[in-house]
């Protein structure tokens, strides 16, 4: 009798954006039906993959930790493998493995369709050849209305071309009840400081039925919000010749049994059209949650960043979304030090957030990306400058969002708890999120004496803040 061989068990470990937890668990589905067994414990596993994320020189930094970390688990635990994915593995390939050889392999995008013949071959000690990285641009047509016939082609057809984020496979890892969904991958912008297209590929977008079929499959598993996420939301359905999907499929979403609100991400500003403002304000069940790239506000920059705006188109936009849903989130990111920012700039940025009241700044410094058009420019600004002026307008953003976040004080929000006696004292206590705090970069709110389970929705008074942050009290006798 030839006897079974034991599962190979793997840990997935997720660093980076939301994009990449879809990417985590959709390679756990593709191993849990190939046989393996998923385990949370890195010192637990046979071999561990490390989902790692390559935008910036901090995200790729804790990636590289983090695959130094797992290795170190080889000389005294069970662990026989680790494993790097993902877009910084997909963007160096061969010169990452070379660079950090306690990686037993380096795997691309191209390699997830047979992740569990992969992971199999490395234990077996097999050697991984590193792929060399290429410019997934190119591997799409130019034109987006052509590039579904490639994506979607027979096997027996030709090689297809590997999607990130498309497979049908997908396993939850985290039990929480929100989870991201994505409405594409790829980028066809060109903006001048960001490698992420080259990397990622040219944008093609989903299905509505296949994001519709996987939003139905994540309400089965128990989730309440579905976060959409993407490179660029406003271009959905671009290659599909309708770019007026998403506003046509927010409300099939959330009249899903199960799904309670949905929330986009990540939209473009010069993109984002009246008719999709409206839909995210005013559809009952979807998140009025603005989260805008903006990136910078002086036109100048924005020019030589290869996007679009001003201050005043840029407060067009934001007057656009009150006039409609007054209490709306809105969210943004800036870039601070960009080759040839001159202090004239800098103002009309730092000008730009204090008129904008946003919710969330995220601010961060210029710094370098490979392969990118910025990295060739002059006028580039002393380190010390930069970080001057990322302090500067950090401080100026602490105090704006704190500012927005007490203009709450006396409004009533509806939470998503996400946690129960978050201080371990009993008291009924319970944290989560209101519609205008996206999943982990936007604050919390705070309950007190709510009484609620993970996945209620609770109304709340807000009573007081603490940074970004809410803290209420339970309204309507739900406490």
């Amino acid at each position: 009798m030839t006897s079974t061989p034991a599962p190979v068990s793997v840990a997935l470990l997720t660093l980076g954006c939301a994009r990449n937890d879809v990417d985590s668990e959709e390679l756990a589905g593709r191993l849990a039906a190939d046989g393996f067994t998923l385990v949370d414990d890195p010192e637990d596993a046979d071999t561990v993959v490390v989902n790692t994320c390559g935008f910036v020189d901090a995200a790729k930094k804790d990636s590289i930790d983090t695959l130094l970390a797992a290795s170190d688990l080889k000389e005294s635990g069970r662990p026989k493998a680790v494993v790097a994915v993902g877009c910084l593995a997909e963007r160096y390939g061969a010169e990452l493995a070379d660079s950090l050889p306690e990686a037993d392999a380096v795997l691309g995008f191209d390699d997830y369709e047979d992740i569990g013949g992969r992971l199999r071959s490395i234990l077996a000690g097999d050697v991984q050849h590193p792929h060399t990285p290429r410019d997934r641009r190119l591997l799409l047509p130019i034109s987006p209305a052509e590039r579904q016939a490639v994506v979607e082609r027979p096997a027996d057809a030709g090689q297809e071309v590997a999607i990130p984020g498309r497979s049908a496979l997908r396993k939850r890892l985290d039990g929480g009840p929100m989870a991201p969904l994505k409405l594409a991958s790829g980028c066809d912008r060109r903006c001048t400081f960001c490698a992420i297209p080259m990397f990622r590929g040219s944008f093609v977008s989903r299905r509505p039925s296949d994001v519709l079929q996987e939003a139905r499959w994540l309400a089965e598993q128990g989730v309440k919000e579905v976060f959409l996420v993407s490179e660029n939301s406003t271009s959905y359905g671009k290659d599909l010749g309708d770019l007026t999907l998403l506003e046509t499929m927010l409300p099939e979403l959330v009249a899903i049994e199960g799904i309670e609100r949905v929330r986009v991400s990540y939209l473009q500003p010069a993109e984002t059209r009246p008719g999709l403002v409206k839909a995210i304000a005013t559809t009952p069940g979807v998140a009025p949650y603005f989260d805008l790239s903006f990136q910078h506000a002086s036109a100048s920059v924005l020019r030589r960043m290869r996007r679009f705006g001003d201050p005043e188109s840029f407060l067009g936009l934001l007057d656009q979304v009150r006039a409609l849903a007054p209490d709306a989130g809105v969210r943004s990111n800036v870039i601070v030090g960009f080759p040839g920012e001159t202090e004239e700039e800098f103002q009309t940025l730092c000008d730009f957030l204090v008129e904008a009241r946003m919710d969330v700044t995220g601010v961060f410094g210029y710094s370098d990306e490979d392969g990118t058009e910025a990295e060739s420019y002059d006028g580039k600004l002393d380190d010390d400058e930069i970080r001057a002026r990322v302090e500067h307008l950090t401080d100026l953003v602490t105090e704006l969002t704190s500012q927005r976040a007490e203009e709450r004080i006396g409004t009533v929000v509806e939470v998503l708890v996400e946690e129960v006696d978050p201080d371990g004292t009993g008291d009924g206590t319970v944290e989560g999120r209101a519609a205008q705090q996206g999943p982990e970069v936007d604050g919390t709110t705070r309950i007190t004496g709510a009484h609620a389970r993970v996945g209620d929705f609770v109304q709340a008074l807000v009573v007081a803040t603490d940074g970004v942050d809410l803290i209420a009290e339970p309204v309507g006798g739900q406490g």
